[in-house]
């Protein structure tokens, strides 16, 4: 089954979680195994410290006992050498194994006990060996015949024998409870790896199948984008073809519109020269109290004059509509050339046009052009940034100096951003969007126009592959957003494709 995102996340994240766990009581438990592994460690140095203390102490008094033995018996020089010897070494031997056991309560006062006897024996040998070098070894024999220095020795030997005993007991538990914790350090680690081994293989799962589903999207994603691009050129296709016959049909209807627009013309032309005879004529009479010649009268001279204006009027605003839809339809089937166009070039033309109408109140355009040269139909161009120029300088703001700039940077995917914010009396939210209406015009009309400018600066910016936007507030200003590509000729290539 292909994983998801989120369950692709929310594995891994677990995998790692388990892993970390893993880790951290590998390490957890190999730390308290080293610290229990030191331990024993420094239980078996201390006990084989004991024990080598003690017989080291056990042959330094039997050395020292032999030594006086031998003396006693034979008056021989020479055997008194290894009491000499062991003599000065059994304090300090004592005093050692004082000092390794004093961390064992237990052994306080066996040690005191034993100090006692050594003394005990020690005091028997100084003085048998004293007496026998005197010659009087009777009475050094009968001294030794009196046991009591080998009762001191037999209770010495006891606890030689008991300490080194219990040192060889705690070597052995210390090199088990080592070989324990060694098994179980090695048994911690062993369960680890394989954890981490299992949370290793199940992250390369997971990697791999999500690398499977990724691909498999992407080919989705791929057969997506191809059969939408074939269903973008077609309805792109459709569109060219459908706004080549609304042209068409636009430039036939105004075509055919014109000719019987210029017969009425032609006959008010002719019915006004004749209203104005009778007119003319009927003035030259002298009124009457006739009531067929009063009307005729009021309509000679006030009511067929005023019609004649009226139509007149409504026959130019419709040759003006003619006109205006005949314009944008012969823009529409102009052919566009595109070429390398300088946008500032264009821009501080547009300002210096404008520069008479902005100076009389203190106006000015400045420019912020951040881009060089793109590919572009230069005369619509130059007719959707006139316009806009235009506009702002015929809706600004009176009383309030005139502050436009024109702008234009760079886009993600190789398009182009051009803005102009004005600072002129602004567009009621309502009209934004009605504004690119065809015959449309906002808020009250102070200058003359049929409406078509702001529809026709959006016909050209689509033309050129683009749109016009804006936001505004109103009484405060406007900005106009013209969205086009870099090179029209990549626009124009896919659109005839």
């Amino acid at each position: 089954m292909p994983i998801t995102s989120k369950t692709f996340v929310r594995s891994t994240a677990l995998l790692l979680f388990v892993g970390l766990l893993a880790l951290l009581s590998i390490v957890g438990t190999t730390l308290w195994l080293v610290e229990r592994t030191q331990v024993y460690f420094n239980e078996v140095i201390e006990a084989r410290t004991v024990r080598a203390v003690a017989v080291d102490l056990r042959a330094l008094v039997q050395d020292a006992e032999t030594s006086q033995r031998g003396y006693i018996i034979t008056l021989e020089q020479s055997y008194l050498q290894p009491y000499e010897e062991a003599l000065p070494q059994i304090e300090d031997t004592l005093r050692h194994l004082e000092e390794v056991l004093k961390t064992e309560p237990r052994a306080a006062e066996p040690l005191r006990q034993l100090r006692r006897d050594i003394a005990i024996k020690l005091e028997e040998m100084a003085l048998t060996l004293s007496l026998a070098h005197e010659n009087r070894r009777a009475e050094a024999m009968a001294i030794i015949r009196e046991d009591t220095g080998k009762e001191a020795m037999d209770r010495s030997r006891q606890f030689f024998a008991a300490a080194i005993e219990a040192a060889d007991t705690r070597l052995t538990e210390g090199a088990e409870s080592q070989r324990s914790t060694a098994n179980l350090l090695r048994l911690v680690s062993l369960i680890g790896g394989i954890v981490i081994l299992a949370v290793v293989g199940g992250a390369i799962w997971a990697v791999l199948n999500y690398t499977q589903a990724l691909n498999q999207a992407r080919r989705a994603v791929e057969h997506a984008n191809t059969s939408l691009e074939d269903r973008v050129q077609e309805r792109t296709n459709d569109l060219f073809r459908a706004n080549e016959e609304i042209q068409r049909f636009a430039y036939i209807v105004t075509h055919d519109l014109r000719a019987p627009l210029v017969n009425i013309m032609g006959f008010t032309s002719e019915l006004e020269n004749s209203v104005g005879a009778v007119k003319a004529y009927i003035e030259t009479q002298p009124e009457t109290d006739n009531p067929l010649a009063s009307e005729a009268r009021l309509a000679a001279i006030e009511d067929l004059p005023e019609a004649v204006t009226f139509i007149r009027a409504a026959t130019r605003k419709m040759d003006g509509l003619i006109n205006a839809i005949l314009k944008i339809s012969r823009e529409g089937r102009r052919k566009l050339k595109p070429e390398p166009v300088d946008l500032r070039e264009i821009a501080d033309s547009g300002a210096a046009a404008l520069h008479h109408q902005l100076a009389e109140n203190g106006g000015e355009i400045a420019t912020d052009i951040r881009i060089g040269k793109i590919v572009t139909d230069k005369l619509s161009i130059e007719q959707v940034l006139g316009n806009i120029l235009d506009n702002a300088v015929k809706y600004q703001q009176p009383g309030r100096p005139l502050r436009v700039n024109v702008s234009a940077r760079h886009l993600p995917g190789d398009r182009v951003l051009i803005e102009v914010e004005d600072n002129g009396r602004g567009i009621a939210e309502t009209d934004q969007e009605r504004v690119f209406e065809l015959f449309r015009r906002s808020g009250s009309q102070t200058h003359p126009g049929e409406g078509i400018g702001l529809a026709h600066v959006r016909t050209m910016a689509r033309s050129l592959g683009g749109d016009v936007t804006l936001t505004s507030t109103f009484g405060q200003g406007t900005t106009f957003t013209i969205n086009l590509p870099r090179d029209l000729r990549y626009y124009l290539g896919s659109a005839s494709a």
